[in-house]
């Protein structure tokens, strides 16, 4: 039986943390100019967006003649699409989550809260839903939606290797998955496949440490999991080097097949570079219509 008093002390710790987050969130996203994505797409709406030249296909009672009229080449009148998509997020709340080499940089849990925080808040703002992976919090619109993520986000899991939540993906929308990818890959397999079979892109943000791509361990190391429930110790670290990166490799390599493979972006981020450069990628790797990549 848990201990009231742990209990009580993990209760704060994580109310403590909620302010903090959505403060940084606020500031990242405002640092993001808005534009790029969100609404800003031709479709059925009342708002103009653009004009563009006309194209074989087009029919005439799109033809803006008054724009026309202005030269010798017809212009058709795009309007906004003003139908809210749906973005589901899933970031990892994992004990490998929360590692980081340097008391300097921040755990990789932190930076994928605030970048999942961050790019919900300018989907909200673009007039996108956003919600949580699964059944616990369904895609919706408006701020209180922000501040429900903000909590939902500042509550660990006690597992080492947490899966991503595949269930009631909704079809046709577009999620977005941050995580180390450390555990297992089969639920991240999973995922991705009910993912592509209802429709859904989205993108795969990989966090890691600095420490974790350039493994600068040598001599008699103990390696532990965050949870406590995997140890092992060398006298030789630097022995472990060569085969440790082939294997991140092949990781890499296999994330970025599985993204190919169900119309997914993969995206990888170090926790010592800019969260601002990671959530202007990660932003525009939502739009559908730039393709982006990392």
């Amino acid at each position: 039986m848990n201990n009231p008093a742990t209990l009580r002390a993990t209760a704060e710790d994580q109310a403590a943390r909620f302010p903090a987050l959505l403060a940084r969130a606020e500031h990242l996203a405002g640092a993001v100019l808005l534009g790029a994505h969100g609404r800003r797409r031709a479709g059925v709406g009342d708002d103009f967006w653009q004009y563009r030249p006309a194209q074989q296909g087009d029919s005439r009672r799109r033809i803006d003649h008054r724009r026309s009229a202005m030269g010798d080449q017809e212009f058709v009148r795009e309007r906004e699409w003003q139908i809210a998509q749906s973005v589901m997020l899933w970031v990892d709340q994992g004990a490998s989550m929360r590692f980081r080499s340097d008391p300097k940089l921040p755990e990789k849990a932190d930076r994928a809260r605030l970048l999942g925080l961050a790019v919900a808040i300018l989907l909200q703002r673009g007039g996108e839903r956003v919600g949580l992976t699964g059944t616990a919090l369904p895609p919706r619109s408006g701020t209180p939606q922000i501040l429900r993520l903000a909590e939902a986000f500042c509550l660990d899991d006690a597992t080492d290797y947490a899966p991503p939540e595949h269930r009631a993906m909704i079809p046709h929308a577009r999620a977005v998955f941050i995580s180390d990818f450390m555990g297992d890959l089969d639920g991240v397999t999973l995922a991705l496949t009910k993912a592509a079979d209802r429709g859904v892109r989205g993108v795969l943000c990989h966090v890691l440490d600095p420490s974790e791509e350039a493994f600068p361990f040598t001599g008699r190391t103990i390696f532990e999991s965050m949870g406590g429930t995997i140890s092992h110790e060398t006298l030789k670290a630097n022995d472990l080097k060569s085969r440790y990166l082939e294997r991140l490799a092949e990781r890499k390599a296999e994330l970025q097949r599985l993204c190919a493979l169900t119309g997914w972006h993969y995206g990888l981020h170090h926790t010592n570079a800019s969260a601002q450069s990671a959530l202007l990628w990660l932003y525009s790797a939502l739009d559908t219509r730039t393709g982006a990549a990392a």
